[in-house]
């Protein structure tokens, strides 16, 4: 176990990662897909929520890190109405579903389920976002997922009660991270 002071790298770097996918989309490098980034808001900071309510410290840093991340590209958006990826059935789909998983999440009273529910919400919310980075990866910036890996790794390694509810949302965040990083880069990698 790392000291927990070591977080703050982890939140310095998440802050650069985001910042370097704001700047992405303010050149229009970047089209985040609305669907995703509104409920990648949501889901982390209820499960911030409830992971303080299980007894995790600094360790749920990352996780708020991953909701605030996609609050900051949310207020961009506001501002910069062009910047966002066209929405269609798929979206709007999961989306519902992703809401309804939220919504489960918060009703049942029950730590373990309700943090089981904030991961499939997330991981609905993803869909949108890892099909278009598979189909039309040049519209998507492979450092905040990278850097979103880097914070939650150092976020599992302060952790000093290992239950259920405060390490799975981490272990979430750095598998579907990967997976987006993955269909950004697997034409390069097998050079498709």
């Amino acid at each position: 176990m790392l000291p927990e002071k070591i977080i703050y790298i982890g939140v310095f770097v998440s802050l650069v990662g985001i910042f370097w996918y704001l700047k992405s989309i303010i050149y229009g490098n970047t089209r985040p897909n609305l669907v995703s980034w509104f409920l990648w808001m949501l889901a982390p900071f209820i499960a911030v929520f409830l992971q303080l309510k299980a007894g995790a410290g600094l360790s749920v840093l990352p996780v708020f890190m991953a909701g605030f991340g996609p609050l900051l590209v949310i207020v961009l958006f506001l501002f910069k109405k062009n910047a966002y990826w066209k929405l269609n059935t798929l979206d709007i789909i999961c989306g519902l579903l992703a809401l309804l998983s939220l919504i489960l999440y918060v009703v049942t009273h029950n730590l373990g389920i309700s943090i089981v529910f904030a991961i499939l919400s997330d991981g609905l919310a993803a869909i949108p976002t890892l099909i278009k980075s598979w189909k039309f990866p040049e519209t998507e910036n492979s450092v905040t997922y990278i850097t979103g890996i880097f914070g939650n790794i150092l976020g599992l390694f302060i952790i000093k009660n290992w239950i259920f509810t405060i390490y799975s949302f981490g272990i979430y965040n750095i598998l579907i991270n990967i997976a987006i990083v993955f269909c950004i880069y697997r034409k390069k990698i097998f050079k498709v």
